[in-house]
């Protein structure tokens, strides 16, 4: 569960998504995130990742043929 500074409590689900550039900015909302920038896997040991974002985005970069589910 998420407890926002606004008072609005949700819990919480990702879905992750491969996909490739063709055009336009990322953009941050602001909201939800402040930041939003592409980075190399070499880069992921330097960022603050929650465990349960970094086992997904682990999962991906080694290729596992089947979906995390965690």
């Amino acid at each position: 569960m998420i407890a926002y500074d606004d008072g609005e409590v949700r819990q919480q689900f990702a879905i992750c998504f491969e996909a490739r550039t063709i055009g336009g900015t990322l953009l941050a909302d602001g909201s939800e995130a402040k930041e939003a920038r592409f980075v190399a896997a070499e880069e992921l040991d330097t960022l603050n990742l929650h465990p349960s974002m970094r086992l997904r985005i682990d999962h991906f970069v080694a290729r596992q043929s089947t979906p995390y589910l965690g």
